[in-house]
């Protein structure tokens, strides 16, 4: 009976990881916040907190996919912040949307090949990637500004039925990483890689045939472009570009994807653990919002919370 409870606690039964014990937070969390505040509920701040969480959802998916695979990405929220001051510079949307994509894809290209080639710990390759976006964020936009594509703006604020454009960005980015890891060779590589790294044999996935550099390159591009993604909606709600709007992005994308359950040793998580996570995050935050809590309080918050999650997760060596 114990070791039921502990598989359960901390999600170690199968490669899924923790994810019900957080579904019943989350649950338990908008439940008190609903009797607690009558404004929770209501039409506009459900679409606002929609509107919030959506960057964060779009931008732990992307997470999703290095950690799974044993490694880590800080460079998310400085792509973020440099895919908003792109579309800052007033040109049209069909040129830099594209732009914007490929620029993301030559970062986390970047970082796979430093990381897979180079043997360069992920936190110190992608680390180093983090200054030199966020230097070229600045240089382009050295203050918040310009002036974004309508076709951005229209595609977050704007409805279709009267259903907001945010929900179906959910359901496409959703769907589109639902193919990546269920529906793909792809998928079944990471958790390859992945486990072999958390058991401390990193060649297991290669002995059997698995191109891991292409794969761990593959995941880095991957969380590259689904940053690109989440500053296109970031831009689109600030109406502006923004060198600093990224700021500590990937921390909360970390935090949200280990919350889901995914272990940061690599090998263990799961897409919908991932949003959960996000909601979590993104519930607890609005909670917070409406009951005055100061923002200083909630990062201490959020990085208990992190500090929480990955100590309860299982690891057989000291580190991620």
């Amino acid at each position: 009976m114990t070791a039921t409870i502990r598989s359960f606690l901390t999600g170690s039964a199968g490669r899924q990881g923790l994810w019900l014990l957080p579904l019943a937070i989350t649950l338990l969390i908008g439940i008190v916040l609903a009797i607690r505040s009558p404004l929770f509920l209501t039409h506009e701040n459900l679409l606002n907190l929609v509107a919030q969480a959506m960057p964060l959802l779009i931008a732990a998916i992307g997470q999703m996919f290095v950690i799974v695979v044993g490694g880590l990405d800080l460079s998310v929220g400085s792509v973020i912040s440099f895919t908003t001051a792109v579309l800052a510079l007033g040109g049209p949307a069909y040129l830099l949307i594209p732009l914007v994509l490929v620029l993301a894809a030559v970062i986390g290209f970047t970082n796979g090949f430093v990381i897979s080639r180079f043997k360069v710990h992920p936190i110190i390759a992608t680390l180093a990637m983090q200054y030199i976006v966020l230097g070229l964020a600045r240089i382009l936009r050295p203050v918040s500004g310009g002036d974004v594509p309508r076709a951005v703006i229209d595609a977050v604020s704007g409805s279709l039925l009267g259903v907001p454009y945010p929900v179906f960005w959910g359901i496409l980015i959703v769907a589109l990483a639902w193919k990546l890891v269920h529906g793909s060779r792809f998928g079944l590589h990471l958790f390859a890689i992945g486990g072999g790294a958390a058991s401390g044999t990193d060649d297991a996935a290669r002995n059997f045939g698995v191109p891991s550099g292409r794969t761990v390159i593959l995941a880095y591009v991957v969380c590259s472009c689904f940053a690109a993604l989440a500053g296109i909606f970031l831009a689109g709600r600030i109406v502006s570009g923004d060198p600093n709007v990224g700021l500590l992005f990937e921390l909360d994308a970390i935090t949200a994807v280990a919350i889901g359950g995914t272990q940061l040793s690599g090998g263990v998580g799961s897409l919908h653990g991932t949003i959960i996570g996000a909601l979590l995050l993104a519930i607890l935050s609005n909670g917070m919002n409406m009951t005055g809590v100061s923002p200083f309080i909630q990062t201490a918050i959020k990085g208990g919370i992190l500090l929480l999650v990955v100590g309860l997760q299982r690891r057989r060596k000291m580190g991620l």
